[in-house]
């Protein structure tokens, strides 16, 4: 997979986490914090693989930074380049671990196997596969968890 192509595809995938962590934050108070961030993290991949780009980034921070720096715009861009590529979107997900160094933020180690059918090749077998490490940081806003950094 080309490298901007793979920017693109984690980029979608973290929108997908910031959406799920805004959606759900509000569910199911009773809940642990772990559960509900894991369930973000759900949410999250079933967003991503539904292709909802407003649903995604509903829920973005305005904070958020990925490790290059970008914000939610550079995200909102990245995201809707992926998709026009990738019509078809399947993510694997692995929670590694969920750490809350404070009550309001958690940082989430996840591996993610991801495939997507090339636009080009809709047709055939032509394929786009990847399997990265991804960090999330998520905090606690107005009482909905967001996504603030990511880095992969």
């Amino acid at each position: 997979m080309l490298p901007q192509v793979q920017r693109h595809f984690l980029r979608v995938w973290v929108a997908a986490m910031v959406a799920v962590a805004a959606m759900l934050a509000g569910c199911g108070r009773e809940e642990s914090p772990e559960a509900q961030v894991r369930a973000v993290i759900v949410a999250g991949e079933v967003a991503a693989e539904a292709r909802d780009l407003a649903g995604l980034l509903e829920h973005v921070s305005p904070a958020f930074r990925d490790a290059n720096g970008g914000g939610p715009d550079e995200l909102k861009q990245s995201l809707r380049g992926y998709f026009v590529m990738h019509p078809s979107v399947h993510l694997l997900t692995r929670v590694a671990s969920v750490e809350f160094p404070y009550r309001d933020y958690a940082r989430v180690q996840l591996e993610v196997g991801m495939l997507g059918r090339e636009t080009a090749g809709a047709a055939s077998l032509d394929l786009a596969a990847d399997v990265k490490e991804i960090v999330l940081e998520l905090a606690l806003e107005d009482d909905e968890w967001k996504v603030v950094r990511a880095a992969w």
